[in-house]
């Protein structure tokens, strides 16, 4: 089994389409489900899925994952972006090694795979998932 990080092809496809609306108010609601390593993810995932998700083997963490917070849609210059509130997990105890965005408002399809470049423990503690700042350079999702 592997993650492979990329944006999806769904979401490519779904984008062009308006399947996905990322207004910071009244757009969908986006969440970030935990994997383990030996979920299989990549750019062909269509939705999410809960085999090989954390839900299975940690405490504290709910199957589906948690709710995002989007900074809404930002235009600089030709580029677009946005990015994603930190998330956390509160007195967590479970082993991830990727994750999924999905759309929870469009039939829980995919947007992204993160592949966390190893397996990440928490212990009774707090398990945070930190985006990239809202900007031109850095956003997890960047149109240029």
């Amino acid at each position: 089994m592997a993650i492979t990080q990329s944006i999806t092809s769904t979401f490519k496809s779904q984008l062009l389409s308006g399947g996905h609306n990322f207004a910071a108010s009244g757009g969908n609601a986006f969440k970030i489900a935990l994997y383990t390593s030996a979920a299989s993810l990549d750019s062909t995932t269509t939705t999410y899925t809960a085999t090989g998700e954390v839900s299975s083997s940690g405490t504290n963490y709910t199957a589906g994952g948690n709710t995002l917070t989007n900074s809404g849609v930002t235009l600089s210059g030709t580029t677009a972006y946005l990015s994603f509130s930190n998330t956390s997990w509160a007195s967590a105890s479970f082993t991830a090694a990727g994750a999924l965005i999905y759309n929870a408002t469009n039939s829980n399809t995919s947007v992204a795979v993160f592949n966390f470049g190893g397996n990440f423990t928490s212990t009774n503690g707090t398990f945070t998932v930190i985006f990239p700042a809202a900007t031109s350079s850095t956003a997890v999702l960047i149109l240029n």
